[in-house]
Order: C-alpha cells, then sequence, then structure tokens
C-alpha cells in the first residue's frame, strides 16, 4: 500500500486484463493502449474509472474526440452510469476555431491551439486532482502538435504533470496517424495494444497484447477478447505449466467389457484419448459411452458439442438408450453448444477450464476437433491451443476425449488436422465391407501407460447401444475396407436382421 492507503496496481475491474498485467496499471504512471477505432479503447478506459470509482477514489475522463453525450450513451449501452465519482471533461476547441474568420487568419496558428489545450486539461486536473486519468485521444493532440519533436515534448510535458498528482494516465490513441509514430511508446510506461480481426465468415475477433510495461513481468503474446454488453472481458491464453494439481491416478472404465478388454482394462485418469473415425462410424457414441460410466460412478462430466444440433444428438442418443437430458437435470452432465464461427479459441478454453475448477469435472468430451479448428485460420494454433488445454485438463486430473473425423469412408483415409501425437490414447474407427454388409471395426493404435490390445474387432451400434465382438483373428485387411479371410471354416458372423 501506498501512503494514500491505495494498492500499488491499479486494477481495471476486468479480471483477464488484470491477469495479463500482473495485477493492472502502476500506480502514479503513464500508460498507452492504442487501437483502431472500434477495438474496445473507451470501453476499456470506462471500466478502469468506473474500479477507481468503485473503491472511492477521484476519477477523471478528458475527452477530445467524443462529446459527454456519446460518452454517456455509450456507459448506457453497458448498463452503467458514470455519474458516481467519475468526473468528465469534454475538451472543446478554442471559439475562434468554430470562427471562420479566425480560421482563414494568419495571426492564429497550430502554437495558440496546442498551448491552448494542453491549459486547459492542466486546469480540469487542478479542478478535480483526480488519482486515474483518461485521455481521449492522442490524435488530436498529434495533429495540433504537427510534428514528431513537437509531439513528444508534449506528452512528456503532461507525463511530468500528471507526475506532480501521483495519478495513473491512461491515454488512448486511434492510430489513426497516418505515419505509425512510436513517441508515446518510450514515454509511457506501459504499452497495450488491441486489434480486430475480420474473417472471411462469422464475427469478428478481437485481441490484446501488452507490447511493454516497465518494471513488471506481464503475460505475453496474444490474448482473445470480447465486448460484450456489460464490457470488455479478457482471456488470458492458457499456459499449462502454471496449473499442477494432485489426484490419484487409476484407470477409468467405460462399462462394455469388450471395449475395457481392449483399452487394456480401460484409459487412465488425467489421460486424453481420441476417436478417430470417418462420419457415422459412431465416434461420439465411444466418447459419451464414458460419459455414461463417469455419471454412473458420481462423477460430473461435460460435452461440448461443435457439430450437431443439440435437441438431434439427444433423440439420436436416447434411441441407443442413453438419456442425456435425464443426466444434465441431474447435474452429472454440463452440455453446451459451441459456435465455432462465434467464440475465440480463447474463451472456449476459459469455458472449459471454469468448468473444471468452479464443478469439478472430472469427463471432458470435445465433439468435434474438426469444429474446433474452424475457430482457428491457422493449423500451427490448433496444435498449440489443444496442447496446452490437453495439458492442463491432464494435470487436474480430468479424462479428455475428442473426436476427429476423417475425409473419406473406406480405404485411405486423412484427417484434416493430425493429433495423435497429442493423446495418450487413440481409438480408431473403420468402415469395412463382408458378406454384402458394410461393417464396423475398432482397434486400439497407441496407448502410452500400459498395454493394450493388438486386435481388431467388429462392433455395432443398435438400439441396446454400443455392443463389440470377438477379435477379428482369422481376417486381414479389415483397416484397408474389404477384408480377406484365412480361415474358409471360419465367416464373419451374419448381421441380424
Amino acid at each position: 500500500m501506498n501512503s494514500l492507503g491505495l494498492a500499488a496496481k491499479a486494477r481495471t475491474g476486468i479480471w483477464g486484463l488484470d491477469d495479463i498485467l500482473a495485477g493492472g496499471f502502476s500506480r502514479g504512471h503513464l500508460f498507452l493502449v492504442e487501437g483502431a477505432p472500434g477495438t474496445g479503447k473507451t470501453t476499456i478506459a470506462l471500466q478502469f474509472l468506473r474500479e477507481g470509482a468503485k473503491s472511492g477514489e477521484k476519477t477523471l475522463y478528458i475527452t477530445l474526440s467524443e462529446t459527454e453525450r456519446e460518452l454517456r450513451d455509450g456507459a448506457a449501452s453497458h448498463g452503467w452510469t458514470l455519474d458516481q465519482g467519475i468526473a468528465i471533461y469534454e475538451l472543446l476547441p478554442p471559439e475562434s476555431l468554430l470562427d471562420s474568420e479566425q480560421q482563414q487568419s494568419l495571426l492564429y496558428s497550430s502554437d495558440l491551439e496546442l498551448g491552448e489545450t494542453t491549459k486547459q486539461i492542466f486546469e480540469a486536473v487542478e479542478r478535480h486532482k483526480p488519482s486515474r486519468v483518461v485521455l481521449d485521444s492522442l490524435s488530436e493532440i498529434r495533429l495540433l502538435a504537427q510534428n514528431s519533436l513537437r509531439y513528444r515534448r508534449q506528452i512528456l510535458a503532461m507525463k511530468h504533470y500528471f507526475a506532480k498528482f501521483g495519478a495513473t494516465v491512461i491515454m488512448l490513441d486511434d492510430l489513426t496517424a497516418e505515419v505509425m509514430d512510436k513517441t508515446v511508446h518510450s514515454v509511457a510506461h506501459g504499452v497495450l495494444r488491441l486489434e480486430e480481426l475480420a474473417p472471411a465468415y462469422g464475427a469478428e475477433r478481437r485481441r490484446t497484447r501488452v507490447v511493454k510495461y516497465r518494471g513488471t513481468k506481464f503475460r505475453g503474446g496474444y490474448h482473445d477478447m470480447t465486448i460484450t454488453t456489460g464490457g470488455v472481458n479478457v482471456f488470458p491464453r492458457l499456459v499449462a505449466s502454471e496449473h499442477r494439481t494432485s489426484f490419484t491416478r487409476g484407470r477409468l472404465t467405460s462399462g462394455i467389457t469388450e471395449l475395457d478388454q481392449l483399452l487394456g482394462g480401460g484409459v487412465d485418469r488425467g489421460s486424453s484419448t481420441l476417436v478417430l473415425g470417418p462420419a457415422g462410424t459412431g465416434k461420439s457414441l465411444i466418447s459419451i459411452v464414458f460419459i455414461v460410466a463417469a455419471v454412473a460412478r458420481g462423477e460430473k462430466a461435460a460435452l461440448f458439442v461443435f457439430d450437431e444440433e443439440m435437441g438431434l444428438l439427444y433423440e439420436r442418443m436416447k434411441g441407443l438408450g442413453i438419456d442425456l437430458d435425464a443426466m444434465q437435470r441431474s447435474g452429472g452432465l454440463f452440455i453446451e453448444q459451441v459456435d465455432a464461427a462465434e467464440l475465440s479459441p480463447g474463451e472456449f478454453a476459459h469455458r472449459v477450464r471454469k468448468r473444471v475448477d468452479e464443478d469439478r469435472i472430472k469427463t471432458v468430451v470435445i465433439d468435434s476437433l474438426n469444429g474446433y479448428q474452424a475457430a482457428m485460420p491457422e493449423e500451427n494454433s490448433l496444435i498449440l491451443h489443444m496442447h496446452e488445454l490437453l495439458q492442463y485438463l491432464n494435470r487436474q486430473g480430468a479424462s479428455t476425449f475428442m473426436t476427429v473425423a476423417q475425409h473419406g469412408l473406406v480405404g485411405d483415409m486423412k484427417a484434416p488436422i493430425d493429433v495423435t501425437y497429442l493423446a495418450d490414447t487413440v481409438i480408431l474407427l473403420r468402415y469395412f465391407e463382408a458378406l454384402g454388409h458394410v461393417r464396423r471395426a475398432i482397434s486400439i493404435i497407441k496407448k502410452r501407460t500400459g498395454s493394450h490390445e493388438t486386435t481388431i474387432r467388429e462392433y455395432r451400434i443398435d438400439n441396446r447401444g454400443l455392443s463389440l465382438g470377438e477379435p477379428l483373428i482369422d481376417f486381414h485387411g479389415v483397416l484397408r475396407g474389404v477384408p480377406i479371410n484365412t480361415n474358409a471354416d471360419k465367416p464373419l458372423r451374419e448381421e441380424e436382421p
């Protein structure tokens, strides 16, 4: 605490931003928040002032670009009022600027305009003596200064003036200058950059990055953010190494004897399983089987659905003897439909974390990674996001099941993204043709811990759910789609009517 009884950091009122800033903005310093129009600068600034006002601090918003009415209307759209503890000073241009004759006069120079503007800013600070100040925006001052030298000197003068009052200052820059001027970067104690990305389809994506923060170990890199009714939300980039929980490792069974035998007794707690196969092979069902087993053990599970409509999923599973709705009502299962076009990867990771941390969920199903990939334009991003998310879930003792739909139906098939090396266990599903029927085969091609069957088993899906047969030991070519019987006396079992 400082002499004023305030914490060393001025919190922003945005939990995710405070996290990446290691607690907030250092008091008594000047910070720059820059970004193109529409990236959320004003909203962050208002949240910063509201947080100060909530703590009983005096705050001041100096606006050179927006009117006071526009600011209050913007705040009202978030359900805020700016009456309590927040002073707004609308810095109007000198009256002579509105006089067309004066505008034509050579006697009125930019020196006089800049001097008058600075004088008004200092007078407002003298009157209010705030501990938090927002100056919006630097583009107006840059235009008045006309050259980099005068602009730098003006910013330095303001910095030293604000320092006399011990104020924490945020200057906003909308980056509308023709040339990217980095003058304030060197003067400011810290720089926060906001960006907006417009994908070919779907909602715009926003992200933020701490460019600089003197004397503070901040959380680097890009962090996803959103602007919703209620303000800005920032989702810090997940770093799995920062989260570790002790838990007892054990083996989780599916409740289907043959499947557990194929898996060498089941899957390990705190591990990840990838279910890989073409469309329609039952990837979702196999993952949900482990949810049913978890709920039966008295644990909680979460299902994140990217591809399938929820009503259809409920009906389809009910036809297989699995009542997802009943499990959800009992509190054992959390289900969320995820729209990849609207949700950023960072926000999705935050939602998963929140469920695991707050609801103590121990089984997580992501169905499917094809939909998750749609949220990320770059393949490398998916690999890195999945690596951190899986490492985090593993360290929390949660068992994760992911599905990936491969291209094609039989023969040589390829996945849109290869994440097999990330998973601890890989279950491979295939179609094959035999005796005039299309059959399904299942095998385990990888398991990091413990042994597993190397056989291939046929499985069926009907109104009784999932059932597995004995290993297909007298056939080869099953995974290629057209098996050859090496024992003519032992044909494949006929399909039941």
